[in-house]
């Protein structure tokens, strides 16, 4: 079985999601084993994976032993194998958060819920591992499917948001595949070994600026790059927590894998593509600052996570559009970080009851009196994004902050630099709610009396979140020398 780990890596959560519904039918506890065994497993396979690949090089796997071009590729590197390891990582912590959520629907509702967010899972998995542009395609379709049905899962709100998303999510994915579109009638292969090869011997004109810039737009609305974002703001504020807390940690970092792996992997890096990379600075900088303003601006605390993920994506595309080794180390660092702080924020705000903590700032008011830990480790995720020692947001700023140093892009840096103090705004107003505000609902009259802390299947998740971004940012260094640096392309 070990020669088959590529593929194990995908089939896990996808043969899991076909199952639970089946097994639902026996016995709800063996349907919810399966939901959380398989992103598990998907997870103990794609760390296997992963060290082969860091030990011996790429993994190359052909799917029924067709070699590429004609036949489906799977490749394990570094990049795509510590992408796939963050995605089972968080998954399968979800699938354990979300066991309380379930446990008051109806075990049928339970276990369409658990095969969506297998699917889900699956589709993400597969775009960090195909070694096919169309098969990205299809894996990013079969997520943002999943993902819609997930989103609008909650509710009327839910709904109406989610379709917005579905509206420009179709947008999205047409442009992506109308770029491969162009790539292929220029090249006869979308293989992306075989492309890269054929790229760089083609005059591509302008077939190659269009697809280009066809695929270049469709994934930055998947990321929600600013001015793209509309549609995310409602789709993740209403949107039950675990879905939330899974979908804002690495759904847009996929797509911002994806974009890594075309520009720097597969396409030349000389004419539209550097023309597309400097726009995308500049775009980038606008949305770093345009988030960070947006959040300071909110009442409500998902909203402000929201709109913060909207200027630290920013903080992604600007490292990967300044061009050198160091920003684009801070760039794939600040994914790993960012995933794993985001995902603690939203699942720490969906773990608290309602009627203990309201999603308003001013709800927050003595939440670390009623759960401490949830509020330590939201605390702690929380300095992460404002980028304070020794957590990981910290450290992938200061490389990126180093890479817009040694290309002299000193605007870059003052963007950087104002961003971290806005979000030091937006979150210690939250921070100084949590710890030094008075709980007024408790001393009204005949207050009920509340939970201290939320379920240990969510906490414990929400812990191991908050320990990982300490522990991502006390061993950066370790991190980039095992796994990043050596992800990184040939500069």
């Amino acid at each position: 079985m070990s020669e088959h780990l590529p593929i194990l890596i995908v089939l896990c959560p996808l043969a899991a999601a076909l199952l639970v519904p089946l097994a639902a039918r026996l016995s709800p506890r063996l349907a919810r084993g399966i939901a959380v065994a398989a992103p598990v497993g998907a997870l103990v396979c794609a760390v296997a994976a992963l060290r082969v690949a860091l030990d011996r090089g790429p993994w190359h796997y052909y799917l029924g032993g067709w070699a590429p071009p004609w036949g489906i590729e799977y490749v394990v590197d570094p990049l795509g194998g510590g992408m796939a390891t963050l995605v089972a990582l968080l998954a399968s912590l979800v699938a354990i958060y979300a066991g309380p959520y379930l446990r008051a629907r109806s075990a049928f509702r339970a276990a369409i819920f658990d095969s969506l967010f297998l699917l889900l899972t699956g589709g993400l998995l597969g775009i960090t591992l195909t070694g096919d542009l169309f098969n990205l395609y299809v894996f990013l379709e079969i997520s943002s499917l999943a993902a819609y049905a997930l989103l609008a899962s909650s509710g009327e709100r839910a709904v109406v948001a989610t379709f917005r998303y579905l509206l420009i999510g179709t947008i999205a994915a047409s442009f992506y595949l109308l770029g491969l579109g162009y790539l292929y009638a220029l090249t006869g292969t979308l293989n992306m070994g075989d492309l890269a090869m054929r790229l760089a011997e083609a005059d591509g004109g302008s077939a190659m600026t269009v697809g280009v810039v066809l695929i270049v737009v469709g994934l930055a609305i998947k990321m929600a790059v600013f001015p793209l974002h509309g549609w995310m703001p409602d789709a993740y504020t209403y949107a039950p927590p675990p879905v939330t807390m899974f979908i804002a940690a690495v759904m847009s970092k996929v797509s911002a894998y994806a974009l890594v792996r075309v520009l720097f992997f597969v396409l030349p890096a000389t004419g539209v593509v550097e023309t597309a990379l400097a726009v995308l600075s500049w775009v980038a900088a606008g949305g770093v600052l345009a988030g960070s303003i947006l959040a300071l601006a909110q009442t409500d605390v998902r909203r402000m996570l929201v709109y913060s993920s909207v200027g630290q994506m920013g903080y992604v595309v600007l490292g990967l559009s300044l061009g050198n080794a160091t920003a684009l180390t801070g760039a794939l660092l600040h994914v790993v970080g960012h995933a794993v702080a985001k995902g603690c924020l939203f699942g720490a705000v969906g773990s608290l009851p309602r009627q203990t903590v309201q999603a308003e700032v001013a709800g927050f008011a003595g939440a670390s009196r009623r759960a401490p830990l949830t509020m330590a480790a939201f605390t702690v995720a929380a300095l992460s994004l404002v980028g304070l020692p020794p957590t990981a947001g910290f450290f992938s700023k200061w490389y990126l902050l180093q890479g817009a140093l040694e290309v002299d892009a000193w605007f870059f840096a003052a963007v950087l630099l104002m961003s971290s103090l806005l979000s030091a705004v937006y979150f210690f107003r939250v921070i100084e709610r949590i710890y030094f505000a008075a709980d007024s609902a408790a001393a009204e009259p005949g207050a009920p009396r509340r939970r201290t802390q939320p379920s240990l299947r969510m906490l414990g998740p929400v812990i191991t979140l908050g320990a990982a971004v300490l522990l991502i940012g006390i061993f950066n260094g370790r991190l980039v020398a095992a796994v990043i640096s050596r992800a990184l392309p040939e500069f």
